[in-house]
């Protein structure tokens, strides 16, 4: 196996390994010369939305 065929086979492992367990978010691969040179993980945690309860202080903006 080449060592080009070798690099590649890591960047593919590193690449599958980041995606795993992503829920929400980006895998982000930056080439330069033909090379990917850096992968960049920007992982967002979504929160659960809470139901809207009125109040006072609410109530009053709209009403404006």
């Amino acid at each position: 196996m080449s060592s080009k065929a070798r690099l590649d086979q890591q960047v593919m492992e590193k690449i599958a390994s980041l995606l795993e367990g992503l829920e929400f978010g980006t895998v982000q691969i930056t080439v330069h010369d033909s090379q990917i040179t850096q992968i960049d993980r920007l992982e967002k945690h979504r929160l659960p939305l809470k139901s809207k309860q009125t109040t006072p202080l609410s109530n009053q903006s709209k009403s404006r």
